[in-house]
């Protein structure tokens, strides 16, 4: 009982400012516009801020774990797979069978990742959460819109595209941040005291801002609107999203774990943060990217909400079975 009350305190304040972005969403009337300036300090200071810190101080060594990269990013890209699948059986549309494979694959691995998994298992989990974060990253965002030009939705050939997504690849901020972090690694840099502390302060800032904003931002997502000619309107959660949030919240930490066992050879720290990476709720982006594409933005608000919710009772479900030593680290 011990373990579980000490989960949950852990867990509370994560939820609770997600809860807290959620109801101020709903009673506080405010422009929506004013979540971009929020969205921008998010992205391009606080959380790069944020991965710098987690990287810089780390021997390089610990992240060029070319397996463990290769297994957790065959992990995602099998996730994404089911999750497609399921999209395009129920909507016959490419486009939107695309954003449901995001939807069931992609974590929120940038807001709610580094924060919960370090508090969790301690400093010996962030290699492979950084890891994790950059290739995850890496593959969907160049599936989506390869899939997207496929559908016919990206008016560029497949060579643009293809440079488009590099560009976009190597601008990220994110990603700047962490070739900045591995650079610092190698030359054993550490920032002076003024640019340290801000650093620090900006980092601290990133997870509750995140986790803020996720809940305004579910909060204000659109309802299914009503076509003409219909009696009543599409329901709040269309039919597939159960089965999304099923891939996303329980089928692909097992797979992780599965395929981490296969192979074998990780530490437990690695194992365990790979699982709780994977049974992290949807991320933010997936209604973002919906946005962009003018596709699939109910459903992807629907799934967003559904798997946060849902994933208080995955996530701390895995939590305490690694917790409690009920879950190996390896399976075999």
């Amino acid at each position: 009982m011990s373990d579980l009350v000490g989960l949950l305190d852990l867990l509370a304040p994560f939820f609770g400012l997600i809860a807290l972005g959620y109801a101020c969403g709903k009673l506080v009337t405010r422009p929506a516009g004013g979540l971009a300036w929020m969205q921008f300090f998010l992205i391009y200071i606080a959380l790069p801020a944020l991965f710098f810190r987690l990287i810089a101080d780390k021997p390089l060594s610990e992240l060029t774990n070319w397996p463990f990269v290769a297994v957790t990013t065959l992990s995602t890209y099998i996730a994404f797979s089911l999750a497609f699948a399921i999209g395009l059986f129920h909507t016959r549309d490419m486009p939107q069978a695309v954003m449901q494979g995001v939807a069931g694959s992609y974590s929120n691995i940038g807001y709610m990742g580094p924060p919960l998994v370090l508090a969790a298992l301690g400093p010996a989990a962030t290699p492979p959460v950084i890891l994790i974060f950059v290739f995850d990253s890496l593959l969907l965002f160049s599936l989506i819109p390869l899939l997207m030009a496929v559908a016919g939705l990206e008016r560029k050939g497949f060579l643009a595209t293809a440079g488009s997504v590099a560009y976009r690849i190597v601008t990220h901020p994110f990603n700047v941040a962490v070739v900045i972090g591995v650079t610092a690694s190698y030359f054993q840099w550490t920032p002076p005291s003024a640019i340290d502390k801000m650093v620090t302060w900006l980092s601290n800032a990133a997870a509750p801002c995140a986790l803020f904003l996720l809940g305004v931002t579910v909060a204000l997502s659109p309802k299914p609107k009503q076509k003409p000619g219909e009696t009543k309107p599409p329901p709040r959660v269309p039919p597939e999203v159960p089965a999304l949030v099923f891939v996303k919240l329980v089928a692909h930490p097992l797979i992780v774990w599965l395929l981490l066992s296969v192979v074998g050879d990780f530490a437990p720290a690695w194992v365990f943060a790979a699982i709780v990476m994977a049974a992290l709720p949807p991320a933010l982006n997936i209604f973002v990217i919906s946005t962009q594409y003018g596709v699939g933005v109910e459903r992807a608000s629907a799934c967003v909400l559904v798997g946060t919710i849902g994933s208080v009772v995955t996530l701390t479900g895995f939590l305490y079975l690694i917790e409690t030593g009920i879950l190996p680290h390896d399976l075999f």
